[in-house]
């Protein structure tokens, strides 16, 4: 067969195996090994990192056609990548949403702890709102000729209307003093303002529920913390809940009010349980 022909049923049949005779006018050297050419089956089991593959694809180009398993890996590659990022990102942005979360959460510890910290506001506020008043109002009082005013109208001698109107103008910034500090508690604390309103709710209702009855107090039996200023923890709570059941069994002998009622039920269970044991 000639050598053009065998060409031709070569390009029609490219899985059919061809032998080619050697041409003895020609130079070059020719094998009479029959020629297999491999089909994509082939190609998509190779690996993506075959060094073997990446040399086939790119010796022919009819073959690099049937060879998509390098652009099928980078599109792998690249979906996993943005995968991982997007997972990342999500994770890092759930991370501030929690803690934040946490810290705006209104435990009772910290609401106590809010109460001692809003009290001593106050109290730094009357203080300066009283100093402050008490400048202000004597400056008034001696530019306007107040006292001399005060003692022709009511008969008294000028230092003495000079220092109540000092000791009055003192009083006003003292008073006024706890609505300053709440303001400025509440622009600090805004965030969990609701909470706190609720909170202090609960928390007047179970002063109300277990304090004692203060008329059975006497010089020697105090009644320990009627409206629970004091309480700054859950554990000065129950040391509170302790006084108050030691108030009324020092009075009467016996447990009264919410407190006894907490106390004669634990008492109870006690019983219940040598009882049972035994």
């Amino acid at each position: 067969m000639p050598i053009r022909c065998a060409a031709a049923v070569a390009a029609v049949r490219p899985r059919a195996t061809v032998s080619v005779r050697p041409c003895l006018s020609s130079s070059a050297s020719y094998s009479t090994k029959p020629r297999t050419v491999p089909g994509p089956s082939q190609f998509l089991k190779l690996s993506v990192s075959s060094p073997v593959s990446a040399t086939r694809c790119s010796a022919s180009p009819t073959v690099a056609t049937r060879c998509p398993s390098s652009i099928t890996a980078r599109l792998i590659s690249s979906t996993r990548s943005t995968r991982t990022a997007a997972s990342t990102t999500n994770s890092s942005s759930s991370a501030p949403t929690s803690s934040a979360n946490a810290a705006d959460t209104l435990t009772w510890n910290r609401f106590l702890a809010l109460r001692k910290t809003r009290r001593r506001l106050s109290l730094l506020c009357s203080i300066a709102a009283a100093i402050a008043s008490t400048a202000v109002g004597l400056n008034v009082l001696l530019a306007n000729d107040i006292d001399s005013l005060g003692a022709q109208t009511l008969g008294l001698d000028p230092i003495i209307v000079m220092g109540l109107g000092t000791v009055a103008c003192g009083c006003v910034g003292w008073l006024l003093g706890p609505a300053i500090g709440d303001g400025l508690f509440r622009i600090a604390y805004r965030r969990i303002g609701k909470q706190i309103v609720e909170k202090e709710k609960q928390f007047f209702q179970r002063i109300k529920k277990f304090r004692v009855d203060p008329t059975q107090s006497s010089l020697n039996n105090p009644v320990p913390d009627f409206y629970g200023e004091k309480i700054g923890s859950v554990a000065d709570y129950r040391r509170w809940l302790k006084d108050q059941r030691a108030f009324n069994l020092k009075t009467s002998g016996m447990p009264r009010g919410g407190a006894g009622a907490v106390a004669l039920g634990k008492r109870a269970r006690r019983v219940s349980k040598t009882t049972g044991g035994r």
